[in-house]
């Protein structure tokens, strides 16, 4: 008897949380919460900052630092949106 692959639900957002950066000078950047539960975006944030507190976007583990916030978010169901004050392209 086969069985049917499993649909997964889709979880509406937490919340919306916008990552800004403010330039080379320390703190170079400030987390945001857009929407959401306060609490919720308090721990990302305090999670966020401890991963890019002293890394500019040009430094070479901004990169990888970037994907780990970015996976955090996809955890905690939030929206994440990213302003390096240029246009990225893929």
């Amino acid at each position: 008897m086969a069985q049917e692959p499993e649909v997964l639900e889709e979880i509406p957002p937490q919340g919306h949380v916008r990552v800004i950066y403010l330039g080379p000078v320390s703190p170079h950047w400030e987390v945001q919460g857009v929407f959401g539960d306060r609490i919720v975006v308090d721990e990302f944030r305090q999670r966020a900052m401890a991963r890019l507190q002293l890394l500019p976007p040009h430094d070479p583990q901004f990169r990888r630092n970037r994907e780990r916030v970015a996976r955090d978010a996809e955890r905690e169901h939030l929206i994440l949106e990213w302003d390096l004050g240029y246009e990225e392209t893929e």
